[in-house]
């Protein structure tokens, strides 16, 4: 585990924050070197599942020619919803990192846990960073969005 790769997610949030969308940023690893990057742009593309998560596996099955990405590991910088753990899950992704938390939506244990859940026969390695950077740049974009709204 290399927690620099974080940075690398970080750093492609700042992207979204810059087209003004929600700043999450994610990327998928494999064998110490970045395979796929990705942020979200649900609302440049008009859809709904454009989050960093989907579109950074989509790169990565392109790249690997495999839905399978047995032995990669993704960084997000904020937990993932239902829709992207259970699209982490099928893709068969070995570990996963994550910035921060997402106490309204978070399916990796926050809110509920969908990668690893008996019921659903899901067992994910989870490991939770805590960097101030992924939780302040989503921090500061909706204090933005809400004072704009004044």
């Amino acid at each position: 585990m290399d927690k620099s790769f974080i940075l690398d997610a970080l750093d492609e949030a700042k992207k979204a924050l810059e087209m003004n969308e929600v700043p999450v940023g994610a990327v998928i690893v494999k064998e110490n070197k970045i395979i796929a990057r990705a942020f979200n742009l649900k609302e440049t593309l008009n859809d709904p599942t454009a989050h960093a998560e989907i579109l950074a596996i989509k790169k990565a099955c392109d790249k690997l020619k495999n839905w399978r990405l047995t032995g990669c590991s993704m960084y997000v910088t904020l937990e993932p919803c239902p829709m992207c753990a259970s699209a982490i899950v099928q893709s068969r992704i070995s570990n996963l990192y994550i910035g921060t938390f997402d106490s309204s939506s978070g399916a990796c244990g926050t809110v509920v846990d969908l990668v690893n859940n008996r019921y659903l026969n899901t067992y994910l390695n989870v490991n939770w960073l805590y960097d101030d950077g992924c939780s302040d740049i989503l921090k500061n974009f909706f204090k933005n969005i809400r004072y704009k709204n004044i």
